[in-house]
């Protein structure tokens, strides 16, 4: 390896939607160091994750293959032991692989151990040299060094109870026989003081580790923040920087028409369920995005400290920085709330891509699969092949040799598919290979009418099913447990 390889700094934050920063045209949301990613380098507009919940995402992410062929289709399941990885790849290459923060790769309910930090294993084998891994929101037992944190500062006592009154009882990832203390849209402010804060905190965490980075060979540091995943409850010092009538609004909360849509309609009407849309007026839907973009600016502004440690230290012109997250937030369009679901509120992802010095800004409107940024990374490091990976690196992109643009993206979940190409979106029941939702991207952006009955739409459903769907579950999907919704 040339002893200049470019450091990589990959960041994941959890559930941040592709629109909710300036510079993808947001005038409302505060994000002035994603805004300069943008500026100086690539943003990719048309991100799909593989799979619009935690573990599947990530997995995807992990093997850069789909979900049909890893198996974790909920968040019940995880990557096999031995599983090929992007991580083994960059290690093989040179790279020290770094996990700081949030991973969710690996269940933390298996087996009894009394801190996280002991589970740091699991991840070494997929791929990680160092592994300081936390949690999300929801993550105090076992411990972590957060919750640590948070118990040397007296204050572990007000956040449990805050996060309990939130926490799901019941099934949590399906939404059936969900019940909760409070509205899944309630924006109360956290307890905490906002230096307390969970991803401020990280921010603080991943810091350190780039102020105390000495090693001798590139680096790989992944950082996962846990926000601005819910509870909507960004401290009340972030949310006064945002006036209530200045949040953008979705342009529809128009309710499914479950009508006709099979199997996926029961996912859906989970999801309503779980979203409280009954209860979800405009007043809360303003207030929950009020406080998302306050997380989101949280998340922001611990980026531009990550970026100044590396100006400081004069790493910057030799590291790539990228920005993206694991799936995105439905934020009541719909009248939904959450993810899971295969609306673009949900499916689609922000991408940044920097390189060393920065580059002339550029969109690319391309289809692009999230699996795509692995196989990017690998690149960048010039990093051996994953095998059966299905990710195609995006660096032409960078550097002005596009390569052949996808013709289709394909996102899952629950055991339902979502294709997308430059005009439609076609959702599919895996199980039944049978069509549930048609939408024209380029007549109905907002997926309000469904058209997957309309005569007119019969030609464009066939030669999606048998083009594509067909095709691709010619291959039949993995599953370590049935769908309970799928047919």
């Amino acid at each position: 390896m040339s002893p200049r390889a470019p450091n990589i700094l990959l960041v994941m934050a959890d559930q941040h939607r592709a629109d909710v920063m300036g510079c993808a045209g947001d005038p409302s949301v505060h994000t002035p160091n994603l805004d300069r990613l943008a500026a100086e380098g690539v943003r990719f507009s048309r991100t799909s994750c593989q799979g619009p919940l935690c573990m599947p995402a990530r997995a995807s992410f992990l093997t850069e293959r789909y979900v049909r062929d890893h198996g974790v289709y909920t968040n019940w399941a995880e990557v096999a032991p031995g599983t090929p990885t992007y991580l083994h790849a960059l290690r093989d290459a040179g790279y020290r692989t770094a996990m700081i923060g949030k991973a969710h790769l690996t269940r933390d309910d298996v087996g009894d151990p009394r801190h996280v930090d002991a589970l740091a294993p699991r991840l070494e084998e997929r791929g990680f040299a160092e592994v300081q891994e936390t949690g999300d929101k929801f993550s105090i037992d076992p411990p972590n060094r957060y919750v640590d944190h948070l118990r040397d500062r007296g204050l572990l006592g007000a956040y449990a109870r805050h996060i309990a009154d939130r926490s799901y009882h019941g099934t949590q990832e399906s939404g059936r026989g969900a019940t909760k203390q409070v509205p899944m849209w309630d924006a109360t402010p956290s307890p905490l003081p906002l230096g307390d804060y969970i991803d401020t905190w990280h921010g603080d965490l991943a810091v350190r580790w780039l102020e105390q980075y000495d090693g001798d060979v590139p680096f790989f540091a992944f950082v996962g923040f846990p926000g601005p995943h819910d509870p909507w409850d960004a401290p009340r010092a972030a949310v006064d920087a945002y006036a209530p009538s200045d949040v953008t609004m979705p342009r529809s909360t128009r309710r499914p028409d479950l009508e006709g849509t099979d199997g996926y309609g029961r996912l859906l009407g989970a999801f309503l369920g779980l979203s409280d849309t009954d209860t979800m007026s405009d007043t809360a839907i303003q207030g929950m995005r009020r406080a998302y973009a306050a997380n989101v600016s949280i998340i922001d502004d611990a980026l531009g400290r990550l970026l100044g440690v590396l100006d400081a230290r004069g790493m910057l012109d030799n590291t790539w920085v990228l920005y993206t997250s694991d799936h995105g937030e439905m934020g009541g369009n719909h009248g939904l709330m959450s993810k899971c679901v295969l609306y673009e509120q949900s499916v689609r992802v922000p991408l940044l891509v920097r390189p060393p010095g920065g580059c002339e800004a550029r969109v690319v409107d391309d289809l692009v699969e999230h699996l795509d940024v692995p196989a990017t990374v690998r690149a960048i490091a010039s990093a051996p092949p994953v095998p059966q990976s299905e990710g195609r690196s995006l660096l032409g992109y960078v550097h002005g040799n596009d390569p052949e643009a996808r013709t289709v993206s394909v996102s899952e979940n629950w055991g339902f598919a979502a294709f997308s190409t430059e005009r439609y979106k076609l959702v599919v029941d895996e199980d039944a290979l049978s069509p549930c939702q048609l939408f024209d991207l380029r007549e109905d952006p907002d997926e309000d009418e469904n058209r997957v009955a309309d005569p007119e739409c019969a030609d464009a459903v066939e030669e999606l099913m048998a083009t594509t769907v067909r095709p691709f579950f010619a291959t039949a999907a993995a599953r370590p447990h049935p769908s309970p919704f799928a047919g």
